[in-house]
């Protein structure tokens, strides 16, 4: 009876119950919602940089111009939706993230979980992000035409309404196929990174386990695990961003349209080769994809801003998880049974 009740007081819900999924999904509004909200600036100078990139020709360049003509009160331009929109993205990816990897653990056994981490790492983070895209397209949408389109309307109350006016719903979601083709991969490395990273610093950088580590010391390593997976997921998601800031402010443009604009090539290669095996020659296909610089505009002020931003959502994901007492498993380690089959155990 005394292990359970240790347990219950140390924490506040069992792993995996509804009241589990529920505040993570509101430490996913906070961590989502706030981060984006507070790097609007940097994000309306970024968009710009995409959309025009003769007048806007750099990042400091981009906030010298938007001063002059707006003033500072024109920085904070695309605020509301970009709260809104990002709390219900957060609210999505973090909740849904945490279901889908217990679904499918659940369904891939102990041994298999651990063996195919990454996978599943990028499987349950793919599978939220479908879904949370779905409820930030609309926000996403009006955001980019109040800070891209001058005149167009300064305030969500403005914009969408005379958004429905010109196209229908169709203004809110076109832009959901490259919110997928920018989130779903950034999002895949956000998390798998991180996992991964976490586990490589516990086991590599840091000199004691994470069980004999104090929580402020847990949330450094977060930190850092966050803004490397930070810089790494703004590289892969670049190229759709650009697509998405000039698709949301072009009226009846595709996305492939946009991407061949801005400077897509692909190319698919075709070639054999020798294998020491009864097969013989083995054919491959190579498929490459070249970005040219219009597609890469703004990638710096986009490295600085999602570097930042996924290492401040990481701590603050953290950060709730440990104010609200929710279980948090540590690093994986391979189970024992895997260990006997492997014959690692003495």
């Amino acid at each position: 009876m005394h292990g359970v009740s240790s347990l219950t007081t140390e924490y506040s819900c069992e792993f995996g119950s509804a009241k589990y999924y529920a505040l993570c999904g509101f430490g996913g509004v906070l961590s989502c919602g706030l981060t984006h909200t507070a790097v609007v600036p940097l994000d309306l100078v970024k968009c710009r940089m995409q959309v025009d990139p003769q007048k806007y020709k750099g990042i400091f360049n981009g906030f010298s111009v938007t001063l002059k003509e707006d003033g500072v009160r024109g920085l904070a331009k695309g605020w509301a939706p970009t709260f809104i929109g990002y709390s219900l993205q957060g609210l999505c990816k973090f909740g849904f993230y945490e279901v889908f990897k217990v679904l499918y653990s659940n369904m891939l056994g102990e041994e298999n979980t651990y063996l195919w981490r990454t996978s599943l790492y990028l499987a349950a983070s793919a599978s939220a992000e479908f879904f949370a895209d779905i409820a930030l397209a609309p926000m996403e949408a009006a955001k980019v035409r109040i800070q891209t389109q001058p005149g167009y309307a300064n305030t969500l109350r403005d914009a969408a309404p005379k958004m429905y006016k010109e196209e229908g719903l169709k203004a809110f979601y076109k832009g959901v196929a490259p919110l997928w083709m920018r989130q779903i991969p950034y999002t895949m490395m956000k998390f798998a990174c991180f996992e991964r990273t976490v586990e490589a610093l516990y086991k590599f950088v840091v000199p004691k386990p994470r069980s004999e580590c104090s929580k402020p010391e847990q949330l450094v390593v977060t930190f850092v695990a966050g803004y490397i997976a930070g810089v790494f997921c703004a590289i892969v998601s670049h190229p759709a961003d650009s697509v998405v800031s000039v698709l949301n402010k072009e009226k009846g443009s595709s996305a492939s349209q946009v991407l061949k604009r801005l400077g897509f090539k692909g190319r698919m290669c075709f070639f054999l080769e020798r294998k020491n095996s009864s097969f013989g020659y083995v054919a491959f296909f190579h498929l490459c994809f070249l970005f040219e610089p219009g597609v890469w505009k703004g990638l710096f002020a986009r490295i600085i801003m999602i570097g930042t931003l996924t290492a401040l959502q990481w701590f603050i994901y953290d950060s709730v998880k440990v104010y609200f007492r929710l279980p948090r498993p540590p690093p994986p380690e391979m189970p024992e049974s895997l260990k006997k089959k492997l014959g690692l155990t003495q």
